[in-house]
């Protein structure tokens, strides 16, 4: 098949919508199906057989895209509607793929030029547009409730990436074809794989330390002022703890420094390393002895999770349905989330050996047998299947 995907996202940065964005290509690519992705003049490129990437141009004063609702988008979404039309009026295209608010413009286009139109929802955008307080305007969320609602209803078939997500469709549209597809993807598949867990351990000077990681971005939600808070009791029990936290801006970095400074007691213990390539993040995990998912807010399933689950590395993430619609306490150390219980959480996994090795196995074999790669491409061509059967 021939692909048109559109995705208003900055393909490719190391952060949650794009990496499940470039899961869906290396499927795809795998499938021995082609496609033309349409994106922001944002990111690094990346290589699959069968993609062609197209950009809108770039504009000027807008270098970065933030998580979450942008002003900034707006102008870029517009470019990206033009350019759609475009490609569909100079191209024949089998389906047209939309992810997160390309699906408001994807479901009308796809009408025009008679296209069965899949939707990938990685998150329920009215409900960001409060998550973020990115406005308080109840119109605005109206008006985004009834584009949402128009594109469910109207796609011929939905993905979502977490149980949550699916749930949320599924009350709302009981006889709308749903497939949920987790973010499962090993991105070392698709970008390559150094290890230098070797070279970052001398660096860091982490032999014999006892490494509690987290990695992932740097926004309020993810919790990182509440893994902060609780580094003090941690290092006070076990003396050999250094907290590596991998990710973030230079500015999101510089206000976790200056936290950090203000606790002078802790500043040794921790390290932030900035955003590291993809092909490197199997790096870290590997110089880890806990691996800390402390998530405050939101309900999609953190893609990280899964990378954690496939380490076989002592996982502690916060008791939240963010968490436990995948995690359980069979495989991870689940927490209320405070900074006391996210210590004690982190001490247990960090000294009780034999509770660590049973819940890395555990994890390991979990992810096996619920979250392969086999799964993912078969899930995906059940997508393609039903919304071609739609338009037959």
């Amino acid at each position: 098949m021939k692909i048109l995907m559109i995705a208003p996202e900055p393909i490719f940065e190391p952060r949650g919508t794009p990496l499940s964005v470039v899961g869906r290509l290396k499927a795809f690519s795998d499938m021995g199906h082609r496609v033309d992705l349409l994106t922001y003049p944002i990111g690094r490129d990346v290589k699959l057989p069968g993609l062609r990437i197209y950009r809108i141009h770039r504009i000027p004063g807008i270098g970065k895209i933030k998580i979450g609702p942008s002003l900034k988008k707006i102008p870029l979404d517009f470019c990206l509607i033009i350019k759609t039309v475009v490609c569909l009026s100079r191209n024949h295209y089998d389906l047209i793929h939309t992810h997160e608010e390309a699906g408001f413009w994807g479901m009308v286009i796809s009408r025009i030029f008679k296209k069965p139109h899949l939707y990938d929802m990685h998150s329920s955008l009215p409900q960001q547009l409060s998550n973020f307080q990115f406005t308080r305007s109840k119109i605005v969320i109206r008006v985004f409730e009834m584009l949402e609602k128009n594109v469910l209803k109207y796609a011929d078939c939905v993905l979502t990436i977490c149980p949550d997500l699916y749930r949320y469709v599924k009350k709302r549209f009981s006889y709308k074809y749903l497939i949920l597809i987790e973010n499962i993807i090993d991105y070392g598949m698709i970008f390559g794989e150094k290890d230098i867990s070797t070279q970052i351990s001398q660096d860091l000077n982490l032999q014999g330390k006892k490494v509690i990681l987290y990695t992932g971005t740097f926004e309020p939600y993810q919790g990182l002022d509440l893994m902060i808070e609780s580094v003090e009791s941690v290092i006070q029990k076990v003396k050999s703890a250094v907290f590596l936290f991998v990710g973030g801006h230079p500015e999101q970095i510089a206000h976790y420094q200056n936290i950090v400074k203000i606790k002078s007691q802790i500043e040794d213990a921790i390290f932030f390393t900035g955003q590291v390539p993809p092909e490197e993040v199997n790096s870290y995990i590997r110089c880890a002895d806990v691996l800390v998912s402390p998530r405050i807010a939101g309900t999609n399933t953190p893609l990280k999770i899964y990378s954690y689950l496939r380490s076989g590395v002592p996982i502690v993430a916060t008791r939240l349905r963010t968490h436990t619609q995948v995690l359980n306490d069979q495989v991870a150390v689940l927490v209320d989330p405070t900074p006391e219980q996210l210590a004690a959480g982190i001490i247990s996994a960090a000294t009780d050996k034999k509770q660590a090795k049973r819940l890395g196995k555990r994890s390991a074999q979990w992810v096996k047998e619920n979250y392969s790669y086999r799964a993912y491409v078969e899930k995906m061509n059940m997508a393609l299947h039903r919304v071609m059967v739609r338009m037959a």
